[in-house]
């Protein structure tokens, strides 16, 4: 005959719902079935937070309801990373976000800013005729999207 499982937590824990429970201790979140911990994660890794409670939610052993009232976190969070694991699962959590394509620096006056460098005007000249920040132009050349016009090495008098 099954037994039935009394709902004893540890001292210290916060309850999930019956059957959940979570305690915060020296940095690490750790989370009870009962008296059996079941998952544990640093206390700042959000990934990790977002990816298990979205597991209890599609599991079904706990509601958003249950996750919003225990951690104090918004209802659309929560139902953002159910939705992200339900559509890419785990792997989902850790992926880097994809990168916004710019604004300013759209093909014309990427083309447009590149002709300028070629000719060697300097980046604060070339701002001022496109209206792109300075700034803009130097993240796009770190990043790769534009090259500076090499720059011509002067040798210093001779002895």
């Amino acid at each position: 005959m099954p037994q039935v499982q009394l709902p004893l937590f540890p001292v210290g824990t916060t309850l999930l719902n019956d059957d959940l429970a979570f305690e915060c201790r020296d940095g690490q979140v750790t989370y009870f079935n009962g008296h059996l911990p079941v998952f544990t994660h640093a206390q700042d890794d959000l990934a990790a937070f977002r990816l298990f409670t979205s597991q209890l939610v599609v599991n079904g052993s706990a509601t958003q309801g249950d996750i919003r009232r225990a951690f104090g976190v918004p209802k659309v969070a929560v139902q953002r990373a159910v939705d992200k694991y339900r559509v890419g699962g785990a792997a989902a959590f850790f992926v880097p976000p994809k990168a916004r394509p710019g604004r300013k620096l759209t093909p014309e006056v990427l083309a447009q800013v590149q002709a300028g460098l070629d000719q060697g005007e300097s980046v604060p000249q070339i701002s001022r005729q496109t209206g792109v920040l300075a700034n803009t132009i130097h993240k796009a050349i770190r990043a790769g999207r534009l090259r500076e016009r090499a720059k011509k090495k002067t040798l210093g008098p001779r002895p």
